[in-house]
This record gives C-alpha cells, structure tokens and sequence, in this order.
C-alpha cells in the first residue's frame, strides 16, 4: 500500500492563495472609474491617447459628452467623436444647484471653460440597454465633461435619471504611489505626502479641517495631536484614546453627535466630520519597536520612533509608545477577549475629515507594518490635506450598494430642514441622516401621539426602483414570493425577494402603476443591482432604474392619519379620493387644489395603525410636510423618530432587515410565511423549491413573548428552557399601551406553543434569568381591526 500511495503521489510546487477582494477595485493599473449621479455630472482630465469607456449602468439613461481643451476648443473631435447637438442638459445641470455642478462649475471657471454655446455628443436614449456601452480615444490632452441629464420626476411616472459610468484607461500607467487622489473637497491650505514607513508632524489652526487619505487602499495611519496652547505652557496633553473612548461611549469617535476627540484633561481637541472607511481602532498603541522585537524583527521602523522624530522640532519628549487614533486599522476584540487585527476594510482614496477645536499641532504616520494582514502585507502612503475654517462641510459617513461601489456620502432627505429645527439627535440610516427622536417630546409622547392621535415619520431612505418595459410583469412574478400577476392597476402588495437557497434579500411593497409599470420599494440598493441581474439571465425586456433620490416620502400614521390628509390631498375624478382609498391601495393627486404639489398616497404604514405614506418629490418635500402639519394641528399631529417607530412597529409584529430577517432567514421564519404563494402561485419563482422544502420541514419560527421582568432586553439575548438554548431574541420593546416588556424571538419550533415558559439569559446566559412565556403574535392589534379601519 505504501509503494502504491508514492506512486500515485506527485511533487508539485506550492499554489498561490486564492483570495477575492472585491472591496479593492480590480482594475487593472491605470484604469480609473467615475460615477456620473442621475441629473449631475463630473469633469476629469485627459491626456492624449487615454481611451474613455461610457456606460449606461441601469439602461435608458441619456448622456451629454462634452470634450474642451486648455485653450477654450470645445470639440468633441477631441475624443475621436461627432458633433449631435447642444449640451442643454449640461447647462441646465450646471445652473442648478447639485453637489456635482457646483465643483464641475468651479473647476471649468478657474481655467476659463466657457461652456455657454458648447456642442456635445448625446449618448444613449429611452430604449438603451442597461450596460450598454460607447468608446472612444482621446486625440489630445483635454477636458472631459460627462453629464446624465434628467427632469424632476412626477411621483405618478417613471422618468427617473440613472447614473452613467465612465471609465479612463490611462496610456500611460502610474506608479503604484501615484495612484490618483479623490479631488480635494475644497482648496487646500497643506498638501502633504507622508511616504510609507514615515511620519510628519504638521500645525493646524482652530476650525481648520484635516483630511486624511488612504491613497492607494488597505493603508494605516496613527494620528495623534496636541493642542499648541498647552504646548506653550509646557503642558504635553496628547489626544487621549481613554478619554475619548469614555466620553463618547463608542470604540473610537465617528461623524454625529458622538464625534469628538479629547485629551487628559477632558478637553476637545479634534472633531470627525466624514468618514468613508468606517472601520478604525482607538485601543492599541501606535506601533512600537518593543512590538517588532518581541515578533523576532529587532531594528524594524515604526510608528512610535518616527512620531518621536517628527514631533522632536516642537520640543515634545520621546515616547515608547503613543497612544493614537488608529485611522483605517481594522482591530476587534474576540470572544475569548483578544484583540485581533486584520487587512484594513478602507479602499483607495477612502478618508477620515476632521475639524480642529483648537490650534493644534498633529502628527500622522504611514504605518511601516509588513509583518501581519494590518496592511495588506504591503505598506504605502497616506496623504493628509488641510481647509480653512471658511470652508463647510456636512457630517457624512460612507455607504456603498456592492462592495466595490464607489463611496457615496450620508445625505440629508428633502425634509430635513424641518428636522433639523426640532432636534440634534440624527442617526444614520442607509445612507441618510434620520431623527432619532425629538427634543421637545421624546421618543414616549412620539409613542402616544401615533397610538391615539397622528404622527409624521420621514422614510425617505427606503430604495424605490421602476420597473418597465414588455416584460416588467415576467420579472416581478420571478423574483418576488407573491402572485404577482393578480395584483390590479392602483394595487399594492407587500412581498419577500429570496435567494435560491430560501433565504431573504429584502422585504418590500411593490405598486402597481400599469399593465407593465411597476414601482419596488424596499430597504437596500442591491435589490435593484439583483433585478436587473436576473433579467439579464433570463434575456427579458425590461429596465430596473433607482428613483431613490427622485422621491422622498413621510408616513402619517394614527387614528387621526385619515382626517388629516383628507382635508389636504385633491384627486382627479378618476382616481380614489382620500377616503375611498383602501387597504394596500394607492392614489394620484395634488396638495389642496388641481395646481399643488403632486403627490402619490398609499395606505400602508409600518406602525399597526391606520396610515398612509405620502410620496413627492423632493423639490416639492416641504411644501407637502408643511400642509400635513398645518393639517393636523387641531389634533395635536407629531414628529416620530426612528426610536419610537421601533416601539410601535415591535408591538406591531412588523419585521426589521438585520433583527428578524436576513439571507440566512426564509419567510416563514421572519414570521411572514403569508407572503409565499406556493399555492395560489403556478409560475416558477426564485427559491419555490427551497421555500417548499423548508415549510414542509420547519425548523425555527418568530414567536411573541411576554416577560415578567421590567428590565430590558435586547437583540440577541438567549432564550432557554431549562439549560438548553431554543433560540434569541430578535427584537425587545417595554412596551407603553401593554405595560409590560414584550419581544419578538425565533425560537425552535419544538418550543413555540403559546403558554410555554421560557427564561431569557442575561450575563452569560445562565447566571442571571428573566422569566417570560409564548404569547400570541403580534402583541397589538393581532386581527389587525386598525389598521384596517
């Protein structure tokens, strides 16, 4: 046996490791890629023989492409194309007031561009294909100008504007040190180029901005400041990450109310004003040569020793190890109470923008570390720009829809300016800034007012996506766990979107607007990338297009909703008036009279009571919340944050992504079983045969319970029967109009008949428990008489 194993043994050299990095673009060396947003556009420079790539990323989607060279020539010969037209549309956009126009304006002024009687190409059209592709090859070094110009879309059509993509392949490629920076977000004061494995020290005056840049991906960088004031006096106060992490309650600071760095004394030094990364550590020291020496690497540079040498000319004393915000070092702590590290998550270009509370003097590394995953394996640069105080820049984080999605900042929705003067408390929530709740009221008067009177709830950030074409209807019945195809004109039906192997991709409403018009309103953006992705596949007519930022939306919800809207929405005589509009029904109409804002209302809501969401677009957004509110004054109308929504939707049974549901979880055990047509449905769906499998053989299922503690509990909190485990808590609520603390639990389906006792586990699970039993679901309104008033 042993001659026969060596014989069938074969030497062969070892294999490279097979990784995926989709969060590094994978591009090749000198190709970059630019995001045109639906009715923006962007500039960028050109050098001759550099070959252009435009994309219509999600179809239907016109573009005007403008080629300028230094001197004033405005010719699209520039790039090897022909003249169409006027650039309109460019023009428009450019006079509007979008973030993109305002730096492409800048930019085209400060080299004398004058795009006023400029020619264009025009790209695409209504019937384009989503990917669909043109080329063309820079004659000479010039301008680029690519806009996606669009209307403002009516909440009753589908005219959204899309985003076009443009990518440059470079004929000549740059070093890997010179991979190109994001522009800067407004004129630099500094610009300073911190080489791998160095650091430099640098001063920052009061209310300037520092914005720190991972150039080329998956880079460190350990910041550490000291306020130049207490310098003078002698004092050495660095920023210190105890403190800090002690005064703002999170693990490091990050934009939003928890934003600010201190030192020892307590005293603000820096303040996070963006952050594209997201994923940083305030807990180990900047590296230190005690480190490398204990890792059998005596001698090796690093971050302490060059913070030393970079801080020596202010007169500050050298250090074994500094303490630091630890930019783009991605660290945890275990289970098992290590702390661990790994490749950093921050991509090329990404940044932390902060805003100095003091004359400061800073100091930044590019961390030397080749030892471990804590960059990449492969140390390089980091780059730091400094603004003047003048300068205003909003407090964003970063979301993206696909891991390699360019970053796209937290944005304020079109009724924000009204938020905005009731209260400081925002979170961010899927790329947006949401009020958690109100400083006047507070999340339990927000509570009452939905459950006895009426209340207004900004859901601006749910992803809306059109769906048209001669097979819109094909698409929607294979994709979603619904009978689409009995869905009427002015309907709406709540649905799951599943994976092949059963488990969820989202939840959603999908609205009926004709034969093949359809509008999907879900929580992530990914469900339109998924669409369009499996209408590829099965070769269908249809385009998929966001109108995410073409509509915004506020729910009014609560006995009162009705009354309210009736006195302020006008209907055409061919649609449903206000109080005709039924259960999971929509209407088309105006704010007051024929010529108002335009608006779509359905009745539907996420509370458990009567309600209806308004929809407008955002240009029209506070002329629509202002009439609801002046509406519903005679009964007392209410802002609600996102704490009491979670309130009302919990005793409402209602299913939140991430707490009851997620791709590991099918219908049935997020509770909404009601959703999947495997009977009523013969049309083949995505996950049928899985979603069969499953309900015949359940194996988990989301239950209500009722605890006879009045402590709180969370998310992933155990729930036992005795030693053993059957399941967790999904989500926990005291609830006010129950008096009692109630939850939402997936337990085994073993354990889920209602009485049954059951204990949650606090501590370690076992040490301390909180007993409670199975009740029937949901705790409020279970035969919905409510919201079905």
């Amino acid at each position: 046996m042993l001659e026969s194993a060596k014989e069938v043994f074969v030497a062969k050299p070892p294999s490279a490791s097979r990784i995926l990095r989709p969060g590094l673009r994978a591009f090749k060396p000198g190709v970059e890629r630019y995001t045109v947003p639906g009715a923006g556009l962007i500039c960028v420079d050109l050098k001759a023989g550099d070959t252009i790539q435009v994309t219509d990323v999600e179809g239907g989607q016109p573009a005007e492409v403008i080629a300028a060279a230094p001197g004033g020539l405005i010719d699209p010969g520039l790039i090897g194309g022909a003249v169409s037209g006027r650039a309109d549309g460019t023009l428009a956009c450019l006079a509007s007031d979008v973030a993109s126009a305002a730096r492409v304006r800048n930019r085209l002024e400060h080299d004398g561009i004058d795009l006023a009687d400029a020619a264009c190409m025009w790209l695409f059209g209504s019937e384009s294909r989503a990917g669909a592709v043109h080329e063309f090859i820079a004659q000479q070094d010039c301008y680029l100008v690519v806009c996606a110009p669009g209307r403002p879309m009516y909440p009753e059509h589908q005219d959204t504007s899309t985003p076009i993509e443009v990518r440059i392949s470079r004929k000549t490629i740059p070093a890997p040190n010179d991979t190109p920076l994001p522009d800067p977000l407004a004129d630099p004061i500094q610009d300073i180029r911190i080489s791998q494995s160095t650091a430099q020290a640098y001063t920052v005056k009061a209310g300037e901005y520092i914005q720190i840049i991972d150039v080329a991906g998956r880079q460190c960088t350990d910041f550490q400041c000291f306020s130049a004031a207490k310098l003078d006096k002698g004092l050495e106060r660095p920023l210190d990450a105890t403190t800090t992490r002690t005064l703002v309650a999170q693990g490091y600071p990050a934009p939003g109310l928890f934003s600010k760095g201190f030192d020892q004394d307590m005293d603000p030094l820096v303040e996070v004003i963006q952050d594209t990364c997201g994923r940083h550590d305030a807990f180990a020291l900047a590296c230190t040569a005690r480190y490398y020496d204990d890792m059998g690497y005596p001698g090796h540079v690093n971050c302490t020793d060059n913070f030393n040498g970079a801080l020596d000319r202010f007169g500050i004393s050298p250090r074994k190890g500094w303490m630091a915000l630890n930019y783009f070092y991605n660290t945890a702590i275990d289970e098992h109470n290590a702390l661990y590290l790994d490749e950093p998550w921050s991509r090329p270009g990404d940044y932390v923008l902060m805003r100095a509370l003091t004359d400061l003097v800073c100091v930044s590394s590019a961390c030397p570390d080749d030892i471990d995953p804590a960059n990449g394996w492969d140390p390089t640069d980091i780059h730091v720009r400094t603004y003047s105080d003048v300068e205003s820049f909003p407090r964003a984080v970063a979301i993206r829809m696909t891991p390699d999605a360019d970053a796209k900042l937290t944005q304020e929705t079109a009724f924000h300016p009204a938020w905005a003067e009731r209260t400081r408390n925002f979170t961010e929530y899927r790329g947006f800034w949401l009020p958690t709740s109100f400083t006047k009221d507070g999340p339990l008067e927000e509570y009452w007012a939905c459950r006895e009177r009426a209340c207004v709830i900004d859901l601006s950030p749910l992803r809306k996506f059109e769906v048209t074409g001669p097979d819109a209807e094909a698409l929607m019945q294979y994709t979603l766990t619904r009978n689409i195809r009995k869905l009427a004109d002015g309907q709406v039906v709540y649905s799951a979107m599943c994976y092949e192997h059963g488990g969820m991709l989202d939840d959603g409403t999908l609205f009926r607007l004709g034969p093949q018009n359809f509008r999907w309103i879900g929580g992530d953006d990914y469900g339109g990338v998924w669409l369009r992705e499996q209408a590829d596949k099965m070769g269908l007519q249809v385009w998929v297009r966001s109108s995410t930022d073409q509509m915004h939306n506020i729910a009014v919800q609560g006995p009162k909703s009705r009354d309210i809207l009736k006195k302020i929405i006008w209907t055409p005589p061919a649609r449903p008036s206000l109080e005709e509009l039924g259960w999971f029904r929509f209407t088309v109409g105006r704010i007051n009279t024929f010529d108002g804002a335009p608006v779509v209302v359905s009745r539907t809501g996420y509370t458990g009571e009567l309600g209806y969401e308004v929809w407008c677009h955002p240009r029209d957004a506070m002329t629509v919340l202002e009439a609801v509110m002046e509406a519903g004054a005679e009964h007392d109308i209410r802002p609600m944050g996102l704490d009491a929504l979670d309130m009302v939707r919990i005793e409402a049974g209602l299913i939140f992504y991430g707490y009851e549901f997620s791709d590991q979880t099918d219908p049935f055990e997020a509770g909404i079983g009601f959703t999947v047509a495997l009977k009523t449905k013969n049309d083949d769906f995505i996950g049928r045969e899985a979603l069969q499998r499953r309900k015949d053989h359940p194996q988990r299922k989301l239950v209500g319970l009722e605890l006879d503690s009045n402590e709180d509990i969370g998310h992933g909190d155990c729930v036992h029967i005795g030693r053993a485990q059957i399941g967790e808590v999904t989500s926990a609520v005291r609830s006010p109009v129950l008096k009692k603390t109630i939850a939402l639990a997936r337990l085994d389906v073993a354990h889920c008949k209602a009485g049954t006792d059951v204990e949650i586990g606090k501590l370690d699970g076992h040490q301390k428990r909180l007993p409670g039993r199975i009740v029937r679901f949901p705790h409020y309104d279970p035969d919905k008489t409510r919201v079905r008033a």
